[in-house]
């Protein structure tokens, strides 16, 4: 233990040992943010004996999660293999493949980047007869990006066209958009997130599991999140209350 709390200022040793409810921890650049967390991590598991794969720590790069990673290996060891450590992308494709079946996927799903959305971008604007001189693939993705970040489904961006013609235009092709990406089991970037909440939503059993299995929740950089991002922690976090949060 003494390792553990060794070497944290006050305000680093009083965020860390605060492991009961709402946590929220403000720091500024390299004021030893990821510190804090990873000593949290490390003081929850040796100290709380909460067992490694109930602790869910979320980041917003690749790179920030393996370091988290590395940070708890030195202090935990292996125990920090069973942590579920990831971007929120990641963690819900974890998710996903093993749930997407219960809203019409095959678990076996492709994720589509850029390259591949733009051809189906082009294929869905040729088939409605859309001059992609006016409405580019590349600006109707960002539109529907922003549209699926705010978590408006087609149905509900098209209510919020209100008769602004270039809004409805791009509901219609958001709308065939989403329905190729089904015929070809893909989905986008944006999709992960959202999806992942839509089957926490619809299946009260998978809700369930997840807000059981995660006793505590850890997020970095949480002024970044969009509201996709929110609803999702706070699905997860929601039956044990134990989430701490740093921006």
């Amino acid at each position: 233990m003494q390792d553990i709390l060794e070497g944290l200022n006050d305000k680093q040793y009083q965020a860390v040992v605060a492991t009961d409810g709402p946590c929220l921890i403000i720091a500024g650049a390299g004021s030893g943010k990821t510190k804090v967390l990873t000593h949290k991590i490390a003081y929850l598991i040796q100290e709380k004996n909460i067992k490694p794969w109930s602790i869910l720590a979320i980041t917003f790069t690749n790179k920030a999660a393996n370091e988290m990673k590395q940070r708890a290996q030195n202090l935990i060891g292996d125990a920090a293999n069973d942590m579920w450590i990831g971007t929120f992308h990641s963690i819900c494709v974890r998710i996903l493949r093993r749930y997407i079946d219960r809203i019409g996927f095959d678990n076996s799903f492709q994720i589509f980047d850029t390259s591949d959305q733009r051809t189906l971008m082009k294929e869905c604007l040729k088939y409605l007869k859309i001059d992609d001189k006016i409405f580019t693939d590349r600006s109707v993705l960002s539109e529907i990006s922003n549209a699926k970040n705010e978590m408006l489904e087609p149905d509900m961006y098209k209510l919020r066209t209100g008769g602004d013609y270039r809004k409805e235009t791009i509901a219609e092709i958001y709308e065939l958009y989403q329905k190729r990406l089904k015929e070809n089991n893909a989905l986008d970037f944006d999709d992960i997130i959202n999806f992942t909440i839509k089957i926490l939503l619809e299946n009260p059993d998978v809700l369930e599991f997840y807000s059981n299995k995660f006793n505590y929740v850890l997020v970095d950089e949480y002024q970044d999140t969009n509201k996709s991002q929110f609803t999702l922690i706070s699905l997860l976090s929601a039956q044990n209350g134990n989430i701490t949060v740093v921006r």
